[in-house]
């Protein structure tokens, strides 16, 4: 719980493996008082948008973050979209994606909400759906929403400048993305707004929106896109180089332990349970000749299969890699 664990403490926690968190004053005032019983826990958001049945690694940097919120006494809200996987996220995209049904999207919910309980803790947890608000408004709310953003502030994203560039087209729909983003934040009352560093754009959007609806504006926390097995592009089963989350312990461990060298040090501070300390220990060691790259990999497997499934399981594919 938050109460057992100093301010301080809860800091190095939560910052660690961030790239960006706006306002960092405001977060540390937050998680101070917090600890200090001056306020509630923190309500932080997560997003998911169903749009694959599947889920890897990458999507556990984000499911990590919010654990750790969950360990230390906040509350963490899962927000499913099945409403806005059906207008589709448009970040960092050059062309238009395809639409989904609900019936498509509510289908890979199922096996999203199967594989997070893998990740997230049962207690502390709110899943909400965001077709529940966002289904439900009628064309006046739209439009009231849609008056509070300018045109200026949406063509600020680079992914619709470069578009627009490049005379691609970019639908209307996708325009209002990073609205009805922003609005389950001011649905749900975010405190804190978890996601990559892709969604810097949208996570600002509910700040903006929060505040126009007179709420605190939420904190914007980005974390680093992990890179697939290369070491080099985004994680991506249409890559070939991922880590999923249903993959056999033996096949997620042997996958591990050739994690390449210059993103190691990602994957430890991103995919496991590891204390941000004790991973400055082990990198301090292996790069003064104390433990080789073998033995941090090793450590590595070792502790996300051990999340994924349990630490007896860990043992035994650490065995049977042991032995091949």
């Amino acid at each position: 719980m938050a109460m057992n664990r100093s301010a301080a403490e809860q800091l190095r926690i939560l910052l660690s493996g961030t790239v960006q968190v706006v306002p960092e004053d405001d977060f540390r005032r937050a998680v101070d008082n917090a600890a200090r019983g001056k306020r509630a826990p923190l309500r932080v958001k997560f997003g998911v948008d169903p749009t694959r049945p599947d889920l890897h690694l990458g999507h556990a940097v984000p499911l990590r973050k919010l654990r750790q919120f969950q360990e230390l006494g906040h509350v963490a809200v899962l927000v499913i979209g099945g409403f806005t996987a059906q207008v589709g996220d448009p970040s960092g995209r050059s062309e238009q994606r395809t639409v989904m049904t609900a019936e498509e999207v509510m289908a890979n919910a199922k096996t999203y909400l199967d594989q997070v309980g893998r990740v997230l803790l049962d207690e502390r947890l709110e899943i909400v759906n965001n077709a529940d608000w966002l289904g439900a408004m009628r064309t006046g709310d739209v439009l009231e929403i849609s008056s509070r953003v300018t045109v200026a502030q949406v063509l600020e994203r680079s992914d619709f400048a470069s578009r627009m560039a490049a005379n691609e087209p970019l639908s209307m729909m996708e325009m209002f993305y990073p609205i009805l983003q922003g609005q389950d934040s001011v649905a749900i009352g975010a405190d804190v707004e978890i996601g990559g560093i892709d969604q810097t754009f949208n996570l600002l959007m509910g700040r903006d929106l929060q505040a126009a609806a007179g709420q605190a504006p939420q904190v914007a926390m980005t974390l680093p896109l992990l890179a697939g097995l290369d070491g080099t592009r985004k994680m991506s089963k249409s890559y070939d180089n991922y880590v999923a989350f249903e993959d056999p312990p033996e096949i997620m461990y042997r996958k591990l332990l050739v994690v390449p060298e210059p993103v190691l040090e990602d994957y430890l501070r991103l995919t496991t349970d590891l204390h941000p300390d004790e991973v400055d220990t082990l990198l301090t060691m292996w790069r003064g000749g104390q433990m080789s790259r073998s033995d941090v990999a090793e450590r590595l497997a070792r502790d996300v299969v051990g999340l994924f499934y349990d630490a007896d399981t860990a043992a035994r594919a650490a065995a049977a890699s042991a032995a091949s």
